[in-house]
């Protein structure tokens, strides 16, 4: 399906081609947390009224990468964990348009005209009630509405909030921001995961303290919970692993750059090079520098049997 003008790839997850009637949910989708959810839903709804497909269309890199990078906010999902939850959603297909410059001064005609139209023939638009469209984001849901008329495809806003709490992708960075992943799990409808691969630490965790970890290397610019332990699920392939995990700088041991370490329990192997998935259930604590292994290793103790509670493994 060809989405985008002549010399722009769109990337489908299905690799289909267009129906002549589609109905679209576009946003770029960050996090796919509760309000995105049900927006995506309401389209497959109205696609089924409609018989026609649902197609899904994001962005990447996110727009504020290339219109804005000094303002970039941190991601809260890499852009395949992002198709891979709006297409669990039911939908037809996931369509993920290339954000450049060009594409950043397209007008909210042009855009419509060309893209959602010409591109991908919407019968109707699902939106969120305040999604900005075209060059210096010059579009509103009135000015797509207008577009709607002329081009013949409805539009239907939605709204991201629910009991006066908005579902947004910056509020569970800021909690996020603030350690408290349960109330950012409530935002997601779900666990907040931090994807990464495992690479070698300082070796401490085997051999100085007992209590080996998988070191995480995330990918730049996402979103990481703020410095403390927590309890989480260690996923990799198809297999999932209770998991305590560390983030912060190693104050006891002087440490400078900052690392998420996750000790996985009642596991034995070799994990380095994997890719990899932290979800972050319940904070235990802050970060703490103690003074000397010995204190260190009993709060780990202590840490890994309130996991297993947090985890409700007994």
């Amino acid at each position: 399906m060809d989405a985008t003008p002549e010399g722009w790839p769109a990337r489908q997850s299905d690799g289909s081609q267009a129906s002549p009637r589609v109905v679209i949910a576009i946003g770029v989708f960050d996090g796919v947390h509760r309000g995105h959810a049900a927006l995506v839903r309401t389209a497959v709804k109205a696609a089924a009224e409609r018989e026609a497909r649902c197609v899904v269309v994001t962005f990447d890199p996110h727009p504020t990468a290339v219109v804005a990078p000094h303002a970039m906010p941190p991601q809260l999902t890499s852009i395949e964990r992002r198709v891979e939850l709006l297409g669990a959603l039911g939908v037809d297909a996931v369509c993920v348009l290339p954000f450049t410059k060009e594409l950043s001064q397209l007008s909210p005609d042009y855009f419509v005209r060309h893209v959602l139209v010409g591109g991908l023939h919407a019968t109707a638009v699902v939106v969120g009630e305040n999604w900005r469209f075209g060059h210096k984001a010059a579009g509103d849901v009135k000015k797509l509405a207008e577009l709607g008329e002329e081009f013949d495809f409805e539009v239907l806003p939605q709204s991201l909030t629910a009991d006066e709490e908005p579902f947004s992708s910056t509020r569970v960075r800021g909690l996020l921001a603030a350690g408290e992943v349960a109330a950012a799990a409530e935002v997601l409808g779900r666990d907040f995961g931090l994807e990464g691969t495992v690479v070698h630490g300082a070796g401490r965790g085997g051999t100085a303290l007992g209590f080996p970890t998988a070191n995480i290397e995330w990918t730049p610019g996402a979103a990481v919970p703020a410095d403390g332990v927590y309890a989480g699920w260690f996923h990799h392939d198809s297999h999932r692993h209770a998991a305590a995990i560390s983030v912060g700088t190693n104050p006891t041991f002087d440490g400078t750059a900052r690392t998420v370490e996750a000790h996985l329990l009642d596991f034995d192997g070799d994990l380095y090079g994997e890719r990899v998935r932290l979800d972050f259930t319940a904070r235990l604590r802050g970060q703490v520098a103690f003074e000397g292994i010995e204190p260190l290793i009993k709060q780990i103790e202590t840490d890994v049997a309130d996991t297993r509670r947090a985890l409700d493994l007994g």
